[in-house]
């Protein structure tokens, strides 16, 4: 996996955007609980009077306070509130510093508290020595110091287990009505905090939507254009390889491995940088903010972690071994899919079409049985993870009705705490999501890495040779001897022959004899086993390839055509290719009298593959597109099996006349197409049997003669 993570280094520019981005939509989201709470707690609760710090006080109201305050407090006090200009008997807080006011509503706080109590003990009569509805305030401050702190200290001890939200949350009903005795609406006051409040959540919530989009817009890019990137370079590998690469991966597994797992990445590659960065933020940040809001019911969400590991743990163990059997047999599915269609005509000629369909839906239910188990183990995690967060709520809300029950909790703070726990959880719940994805992610990223890390067998050198010109278009063969990869004995055993420029050089023998792979060494679709062969005097192993095969022109034993027209695929090796160019080579490949028959000539539509061109016709345009070349070095394998003896016996004659210049190599099965060779090699068994002309080899090749009276009369011998 990490392997595959080398191709985001060019959206390193991206991804660190999105990581700032990400930032600001965390602390955007955890910031809005604690609006919530501020909102209930002080805009409902305490009428937007946010702590016991009164803006405006009266003179007589101060001075009560003050009584049970000492020295330093008294101080403190005096330097924050002056007397108002307007109103001598009212004073104004003139500090606005949020420090000094956290000190000053510590020290009202338990001042206001303590004038409350005395107030309602004294409408109580529960004062000693002083008659019930008396003005207790005109007799207190005569009273000896020592009465005043008993008077205090009694008070105190019923303060002590208040938690300091809670001793200013009481003292707010002193200071709502002092406002409303001083003439401040208190009810405009309410409202207005609570649209602001309202306003600066609204404008957070618009800045993490903007994050959110801006990220998942360049999240989709950033994985695009990995898997843009991965595509082309599995691509170029695959182009890549030779045949021996080819025995090793199937076909159905490239297109697989090129589409369907490139595209897991992909997916993963979005939710890992949206999800990846984002869920630790908001998952420590929530811890954080909870820890500050109340650490009595932080257990609650050490049991909710516990509770999604132990369920995200047991659920990977079942599902991981799945996903790597899912992707095989998807690579299976392909692969009979891309058989039956292929062979579809055979399919039918035999009547094997309820065999096939057996084969398809053997597979298809072992991919739909896998698909299910995994997809069911999957559904759970939702309504699971649903019920972890119902379930916490429910504890959070039973523990906390018991915490503002006992008054050490406001309601406000427990609703922030059910946010923060449901952030929490989700911030685990996304990075579960993105672990169900790893584990398909990282087999496929194991795929691709082994098409990208597959050593090609043949590659270029590192130090290139020219062609030597003087003996440009040669082709020769120094004992050669060739097996494939992991086999035991050789295909070819000491070739040795040369093909000269403006000479014809034909290859025949029984099937199975080496025609095919001597021809393919040429081009270098395999390397030797020993020996060499020369191209134009080097070795082809010290050559540039596409320097090799741009020298060469080749014709399959199975013609191949691209989608596209007539005349995209005569010039696929050559794209400025000139008409009368285009027309000599369709001309001396026979291919002009089907192509005159067509309405559209040569931008006549070719289907996938050629299906809409009979083999002849396809033989045909392949001849006439290594024609176009105009190479030093011609190619045929088999290449005429597919035409009449009339085409056969018209195209070699036009060969002939309009080919000097050129090495001729043909491989045939038919001696009438080589009987007028130069030079015939032929092969039994991967030896060299004999070389020669048609007459020579008549007398002196068993082989040769033998396979030349199996097709011709006396006559035509």
């Amino acid at each position: 996996m990490f392997k595959v993570l080398k191709y985001l280094k060019p959206f390193v520019l991206s991804i660190i955007t999105v990581v700032a981005l990400l930032v600001v939509q965390a602390v955007c989201d955890l910031s809005l609980p604690d609006y919530t709470s501020k909102i209930v707690n002080v805009g409902i609760q305490q009428n937007g009077i946010e702590n016991a710090v009164p803006k405006e006080i009266r003179k007589s109201e101060l001075n009560k306070l003050m009584i049970f305050m000492t020295d330093s407090e008294k101080s403190k006090i005096e330097k924050n509130y002056v007397l108002s200009e307007n109103d001598k008997n009212i004073y104004d807080l003139k500090t606005k510093d949020e420090e000094t006011i956290d000190e000053l509503n510590s020290i009202m706080s338990k001042s206001i508290m303590r004038v409350s109590g005395i107030d309602m003990a004294n409408k109580e009569g529960a004062i000693p020595n002083i008659p019930k509805g008396m003005d207790i305030w005109s007799v207190i401050p005569k009273m000896p110091q020592n009465q005043i702190n008993e008077m205090k200290k009694g008070i105190d001890e019923k303060l002590e287990n208040l938690d300091e939200n809670m001793l200013t949350q009481s003292s707010v009903y002193y200071v709502k009505n002092e406002y409303e005795k001083i003439g401040i609406d208190t009810e405009k006051l309410q409202t207005n905090y609570i649209l602001t409040s309202g306003a600066k959540m609204l404008g957070i919530a618009l800045i993490s939507m903007a994050a959110t989009v801006t990220v998942g817009f360049l999240a989709a890019r950033v994985a695009a254009g990995m898997g843009k990137n991965l595509r082309k370079d599995v691509f170029r590998k695959v182009v890549g390889f030779s045949n021996t690469e080819f025995d090793k991966f199937s076909t159905a597994s490239l297109i697989t491995r090129s589409t369907n797992d490139i595209q897991q990445i992909q997916t993963f590659m979005v939710l890992l940088v949206r999800m990846v960065f984002y869920a630790p933020i908001l998952g420590i940040g929530g811890v954080i903010k909870i820890l500050n809001t109340d650490t009595s019911m932080a257990w609650i969400i050490g049991v909710a972690v516990v509770a999604i590991l132990s369920f995200v743990s047991v659920l990977f163990a079942l599902a991981i071994p799945k996903f790597k059997i899912v992707q095989k047999l998807v690579d299976k599915l392909n692969l009979v899919t891309r058989e039956s269609l292929t062979g579809m005509l055979v399919i039918r000629a035999f009547g094997t079409q309820k065999t096939e369909e057996q084969r398809f839906d053997e597979t298809n239910e072992m991919l739909r049985k896998t698909n299910t188990f995994v997809n069911r183990i999957m559904a759970l995690m939702m309504p699971t993870m649903m019920l972890i967060m119902n379930v916490i709520t429910v504890i959070i809300v039973w523990s906390g009705a018991h915490q503002i029950d006992a008054g050490n909790m406001q309601v406000g703070d427990m609703m922030a705490f059910i946010q923060y726990a449901m952030q929490i959880i989700m911030s685990f719940l996304m990075l579960t999501m993105l672990s169900v994805i790893l584990p398909r992610a990282s087999v496929s990223a194991g795929r691709i890495g082994e098409v990208l890390e597959t050593n090609v067998v043949i590659d270029d050198p590192k130090n290139p040779k020219e062609f030597n010109k003087e003996e440009y278009g040669n082709v020769e063969f120094k004992n050669v001897s060739f097996k494939y990869p992991d086999a035991e004995h050789n295909v070819l055993t000491n070739i040795n022959f040369v093909a000269k420029p403006g000479e014809t050089t034909a290859f025949i023998g029984s099937t199975g004899s080496g025609k095919s792979t001597l021809i393919n060494l040429i081009p270098r679709f395999f390397d030797v086993s020993e020996g060499e062969v020369l191209v134009n005097g080097v070795n082809v192993k010290d050559i540039n390839q596409h320097e090799l095969r741009d020298e060469i022109g080749y014709v399959p034993q199975k013609g191949v055509l691209f989608s596209g027209t007539i005349e995209s695929n005569i010039k696929y090796g050559v794209e400025n290719l000139s008409q009368d160019e285009l027309e000599k080579a369709s001309d001396i490949a026979q291919a002009m009298e089907f192509i005159d028959n067509k309405p559209d000539k040569f931008q006549t539509e070719i289907s996938q593959g050629g299906t809409n061109v009979s083999g002849g016709q396809k033989q045909r345009l392949s001849i006439a597109r290594a024609l176009a070349k105009n190479p030093k070095i011609l190619i045929f394998d088999d290449s005429f099996s597919a035409l009449d003896l009339k085409t056969d016996a018209a195209l070699r004659k036009k060969l002939k006349e309009e080919i000097h210049n050129s090495t001729m190599l043909i491989v045939a099965q038919r001696v009438s197409t080589i009987m007028n060779a130069d030079q015939i090699i032929v092969l039994d068994e991967g030896n060299m049997v004999g070389i020669g002309t048609h007459e020579e080899l008549i007398k002196s090749c068993e082989v040769y003669n033998q396979i030349a009276q199996s097709q011709l009369s006396k006559e035509e011998l």
